[in-house]
């Protein structure tokens, strides 16, 4: 792991007077977090009139700052030129289309072939980057759109912006079961109490809201736009499989296969086949996180995803 050491010196000007210390550093220094600048603080790095100070204490404006900060830069990763399907791209932002089967960042028994390995080939600057700018995951097979941001700017800005639910995510679902209608699920979600591989809806866990309405209806599954008002680990799978419609294909939150009665032999084939859940993330809406500009970007489901629709669409026809 390798170390990026930078020094800020300013002061604080009169205008910010009143406001808490944390909270004037924010303004001062938009290049980084609060929760980053508020960690600095607690352990020192940051020194006013050359003393530690609280992330609480109030300013008066006129002292003296020096930031003294010491960046991990924490990609173990190695770049792996990869082809990646790049939906847009400019000097702040990246959004690319995530295929099924592709683990987003390394971890035991996959310490390479990631995105990011791929990410850091492409654009070797997000080596200096949390997670080399990643600032939301998808589950390994779980197809779609991913925001990744070039600069450190950026990535405070949409690290903010999804904090502040401001990036809209889309997703499309195949589930198992006929849903009458769209609604809302929320239900909190925490590691499961003993299956710590797993996710599960339990009393005191995060906050958890899933919005969806009903695209399509077939026999014995229901095609559904998903949009997530929070972004918790397997969300949108738990909450489907908590209302006993669980994604087709899910290998962890799926249960028992679901045939029609009478299905064509083919949809039975593609139903067995299928093991990964049927989940996409078709769009994305969000402001530029430099420039302001709104932006939204669609891509469609990979074809393993449309084979499935269209055997589901020939059975009810």
């Amino acid at each position: 792991m390798t170390e990026e050491r930078t020094q800020h010196t300013a002061r604080i000007p009169d205008e910010l007077a009143g406001q808490r210390l944390d909270q004037a550093l924010a303004r001062m220094f938009p290049d980084y977090s609060r929760s980053r600048l508020k960690s600095w603080l607690l352990d020192g790095s940051v020194l006013i009139d050359g003393a530690a100070r609280r992330p609480r204490d109030p300013v008066q404006g006129g002292e003296s700052v020096v930031l003294n900060v010491t960046a991990d830069v924490a990609v173990r990763a190695e770049p792996e030129p990869m082809a990646l399907d790049v939906v847009f791209e400019d000097d702040d932002l990246l959004v690319v289309n995530k295929p099924a089967g592709l683990v987003v960042h390394p971890g035991a028994g996959n310490a390479s072939g990631t995105l990011m390995n791929g990410l850091l080939a492409h654009a070797p600057q997000l080596e200096t980057l949390p997670r080399a700018g990643i600032v939301h995951r998808l589950d390994k097979d779980t197809s779609g759109l991913m925001l990744v941001a070039k600069s450190l700017p950026a990535h405070t800005a949409l690290v903010r912006e999804l904090a502040e639910r401001a990036i809209s995510r889309q997703y499309l679902a195949i589930c198992n079961g006929v849903l009458t209608g769209g609604g809302t699920i929320d239900a909190p979600i925490e590691r499961h109490p003993v299956d710590r591989t797993r996710m599960a809806v339990r009393d005191g866990g995060r906050s958890a809201v899933t919005h969806y309405t009903v695209v399509e209806r077939f026999r014995a599954h229901t095609l559904v736009r998903v949009v997530l008002e929070t972004g918790r680990t397997h969300q949108i799978r738990v909450h489907f499989a908590y209302r006993r419609h669980p994604l087709v294909g899910d290998p962890v939150y799926g249960g028992r296969l679901a045939l029609p009665a009478g299905a064509s032999e083919a949809l039975r084939e593609v139903l067995r086949t299928f093991r990964r859940q049927a989940l996409h993330a078709a769009r994305l809406e969000l402001k530029h996180p430099v420039s302001g500009e709104a932006l939204a970007f669609d891509v469609p489901p990979p074809l393993d995803f449309l084979a499935l629709l269209r055997n589901l669409r020939e059975d009810v026809g």
